[in-house]
């Protein structure tokens, strides 16, 4: 049980339910868009999150697309991790996507709600990065459609009163090959220590990771440290260590240390899938 009460909305279009957060917000409500609830529960009950209006915008007709279009792959933000993972329509993020949680969370957590989420490891964000996707935010001044890379910066940079729609990813990028590891502190329980995805196009391997910062992250300076042929297997792993963003996370589930042990291991691995080179 939450220790607050609130209103509960269902708005069915997006200009409803951007219009209710304004009114709501100018009540003094607090409002919060509500896909999958998961986090609002966890947060809630640790007095970590507070609200007096909630707005499900779960039965909003373009936060629930899954299809093909044109030369694109839309998916709304309201579907859950469970309806990704059976329709496979996005390999790697079908992968990355499976090991989120466990197998009951994944059929209530939504990708707009991994992907918003306040938590570090936010996962299912990590295949978008890689695909340069784009995503369509509606708010306060309409629609808008923006590459993933610019508006996703340790966070999905929302406005007030915008929230998630859709996103589209170019199936070029779709069909591209790529890997993706989970490594968790014991096997195959508990939280992850490090995920990284990878995927590779035009001879070149791009690289995300979820886990290593308080945030997900694809740098452009490992990748281009990792796909320097100029330089040893070796030199690129160190290279690409040397150029992460920080700060490196230090917890009951891993030491930054650990952690960067992990990783380097990781790159490695990545680099014997996709780069073309012995480890």
């Amino acid at each position: 049980m939450l220790p607050f009460d609130f209103d509960y909305y269902k708005p069915e279009t997006l200009k409803e339910a951007v219009d209710l957060f304004q009114y709501l917000d100018q009540q003094g409500q607090q409002p919060m868009f509500f896909s999958g609830g998961t986090e609002l529960i966890t947060l809630g009950r640790i007095d970590l999150a507070y609200t007096e209006a909630v707005i499900d915008i779960k039965d909003i007709a373009e936060s629930k697309v899954m299809q093909i279009s044109g030369d694109h792959l839309l998916l709304g933000s309201t579907l859950t991790l469970t309806e990704i993972e059976e329709a496979n329509l996005f390999p790697l993020l079908t992968k990355t996507a499976s090991e989120v949680a466990d197998h009951t969370a994944r059929g209530k957590i939504t990708l707009g709600g991994n992907i918003c989420a306040q938590i570090f490891y936010r996962e299912a964000v990590l295949p978008f990065l890689l695909a340069d996707s784009q995503v369509l935010i509606v708010g306060p001044e309409g629609k808008k459609v923006i590459p993933i890379n610019e508006i996703f910066r340790e966070q999905l940079r929302l406005k007030r009163g915008e929230f998630l729609v859709q996103l589209a990813t170019d199936h070029r990028l779709i069909s591209a090959p790529y890997i993706s590891i989970k490594r968790r502190q014991q096997w195959d329980t508990g939280y992850p220590l490090i995920t990284i995805t990878a995927l590779k196009t035009a001879e070149k391997v791009r690289v995300a990771i979820s886990g290593l910062c308080p945030f997900p992250f694809r740098s452009m300076e490992v990748e281009s440290i990792l796909n320097n042929s100029g330089l040893s297997i070796e030199a690129r792993v160190e290279g690409a260590i040397e150029v992460l963003p920080n700060p490196i996370l230090d917890d009951v589930e891993g030491s930054a240390e650990y952690r960067l042990f992990v990783l380097k291991n990781l790159l490695y691995d990545v680099m014997a899938a996709l780069g073309n080179v012995r480890v």
